[in-house]
């Protein structure tokens, strides 16, 4: 694929060559319609001198002094020429330099009637001007024709010169505009060079992210790939340190299996105990793959409708609940939403709406709002709570599944995971009524 560079200046040199093209068309018609019109003028402007000098006598006959005022039409060797049309369509008079000079058809025009053309004599071009004229006389009106006739030659090359110089001058100020352009387009097209340098930098591993100071266009694509890479880092260590913490939750009921086959003890206590860690294995390798897959925030995310989301998990989980009914408030409002991973929305709210659900006597309330850049979400529930020392331990950073408080399980420390992978905040208090107070605060996206 031909590269961005080639393609705008490919496109910027076609257009400029259509409007130089069309520049050059327009000023040599305009320059030849004006030349044309020169020619007419001064072709007519003869004409008026002619038949100032012509003179119609009471007789009828046509009197023409040979001296004439223009130099041009007394000349023989000039290249312009005159006669005039008699009523018998005959020429009746003629100018000194029409000897040895073509005559087109001769006849009558009306009166007032006047022709301007190019005609063809001998096979050269020549310019025409005819006007009919009934002169007054005693004996009545007396219809003349004049006629000047001029050699195209002088035209001709008036034009060619002028065409000349013009495309001379056109070709000139192309080529510069050309390397203008070129340079122009070096210049605009270096930050764009600048990125993908950076970029092969990054892939080669010399630096970690976009560094440069870009134009404001350009700057919102490099914030964006420096998000992009970011996620990744950010990713790739949550699986890193997933793999890590598996490992090593797994190795005390690894060793705790192993101690209990060699043993010899009861059979009853030592197929419970292996049950045991095999339910605690489970529980460890559930929580770390929920863990790693977290999506986290990145460039792009969709909005997620934050209501029928809520409404879609505290249907599901009623269905799950059955035996307790309880009477479920929901304060949020319509257009609250969320730019966050569907899958880890739907883990966070199912592990909290879960959990109230658990632990809940009657009553479960479940709202959200905006608070200046952030949206809350709380769940409250009217059950036993948690006890302090143990709502610290839950909210401490790199408390595991396997040491998470007991009665609430991993629900609360995957919660936990996914709030920190989007920047927000979770806290947990007890109701002074009784009852678990679970609050999270997320960034509101950036179209609210």
């Amino acid at each position: 694929m031909m590269s961005l560079n080639r393609r705008i200046l490919f496109s910027a040199t076609l257009v400029l060559l259509v409007f130089i093209m069309g520049i050059a068309l327009t000023l040599d018609r305009a320059f030849y319609d004006s030349a044309r019109l020169g020619v007419k003028d001064r072709l007519f402007a003869k004409l008026l001198m002619l038949m100032g000098d012509a003179e119609v006598e009471d007789s009828g006959e046509l009197d023409v002094p040979t001296n004439l005022l223009d130099a041009e039409l007394g000349h023989v060797n000039s290249d312009t020429y005159a006669y005039i049309v008699a009523p018998t369509n005959t020429i009746s008079w003629r100018s000194n330099s029409s000897f040895n000079k073509p005559i087109p058809t001769i006849s009558l025009l009306e009166k007032g009637k006047k022709e301007f053309s190019q005609i063809t004599l001998n096979d050269e071009p020549y310019f025409i001007y005819r006007y009919g004229v009934a002169w007054k006389t005693p004996a009545g009106d007396y219809p003349l024709t004049f006629i000047v006739i001029t050699d195209s030659v002088l035209f001709e090359a008036q034009v060619e010169r002028y065409r000349e110089d013009l495309w001379g001058w056109l070709s000139i100020m192309a080529i510069f505009l050309l390397a203008t352009q070129m340079l122009v387009l070096h210049w605009g097209l270096q930050p764009l060079r600048k990125v993908s340098t950076e970029l092969a930098a990054i892939e080669s591993g010399q630096q970690e992210k976009l560094k440069g100071n870009y134009p404001r266009e350009i700057q919102v694509l490099t914030d964006s790939i420096n998000s992009l890479i970011n996620h990744e880092h950010k990713q790739q260590k949550r699986y890193r340190n997933g793999l890590a913490d598996l490992a090593h939750s797994l190795k005390t009921p690894l060793a705790v299996l192993q101690g209990t086959i060699q043993s010899e003890g009861d059979e009853t206590i030592r197929q419970k105990t292996i049950q045991e860690q095999i339910d605690r294995m489970d529980n460890t390798i559930q929580y770390q793959l929920r863990r790693a897959a977290t999506a986290g925030s990145s460039p792009g995310m969709g909005l997620i409708m934050l209501r029928p989301m809520v409404d879609r998990i505290v249907n599901t989980v009623t269905k799950a609940y059955r035996d307790k009914n309880p009477c479920i408030i929901i304060e949020i409002d319509e257009s609250i939403s969320l730019q966050i991973d569907e899958g880890d929305l739907m883990e966070l709210l199912g592990n909290l709406i879960d959990n109230a659900f658990k632990w809940c006597r009657q009553n479960i309330c479940l709202s959200a709002s905006y608070q200046e850049n952030q949206v809350i979400i709380q769940v409250k529930d009217d059950g036993p709570g948690i006890r302090s020392p143990e709502i610290t331990r839950i909210l401490e950073r790199g408390v595991r599944a396997d040491q998470s408080t007991p009665g609430h399980g991993i629900g609360l420390a995957i919660v936990r995971d996914i709030i920190q992978v989007y920047g927000g905040e979770l806290s947990i208090e007890n109701n002074s009524t009784g009852g678990l107070c679970v609050v999270l605060r997320l960034k509101k996206n950036k179209q609210h």
